[in-house]
């Protein structure tokens, strides 16, 4: 059997153009130290947001993501079935004709190619998996 990679990928390790394993066949990641080196990283202590590839394999992405209190990820879409989990503290999923509050613990699927926005009610971290088709 294959050992389990512990390790994923460290913002504060990473050398640019390093690989970064994000594919490994088994994966055991530490969330809360994963969102400690996110929020601890530039972008979320000069913008209040910052997000992490946690995984990355041709069908599958799993991106963790924290937002300060009141940050928004601005409107976007994806071509590819989403599960928004809030993991800490609480978030809000705009769409086109509704709202969503997703405090820590709750799960929030979506279709692709709706436009959305995601915005921090307080300060928050959640889990972005996004069912990927295609390679790479």
């Amino acid at each position: 059997m294959s050992e389990i990679e512990d390790d994923g990928y460290s913002l504060e390790n990473h050398v640019q153009g390093e690989s970064r394993n994000l594919d490994a066949a088994l994966m055991r990641l530490d969330l809360n130290r994963e969102l400690d080196e996110v929020k601890q990283a530039a972008p979320y202590r000069d913008k209040g947001q910052c997000a992490k590839t946690l995984v990355r394999n041709p069908d599958l992405r799993v991106v963790l993501v924290a937002l300060a209190q009141g940050v928004s990820m601005g409107e976007h879409q994806t071509n590819h079935r989403i599960t928004v989990q809030c993991l800490h503290g609480e978030v809000r999923v705009k769409l086109p004709d509704q709202q969503v509050d997703l405090p820590a613990g709750c799960l929030f699927t979506m279709l692709g190619s709706v436009p959305h926005d995601v915005e921090g009610l307080r300060d928050s971290a959640f889990l972005l998996t996004i069912s990927w088709c295609g390679t790479g």
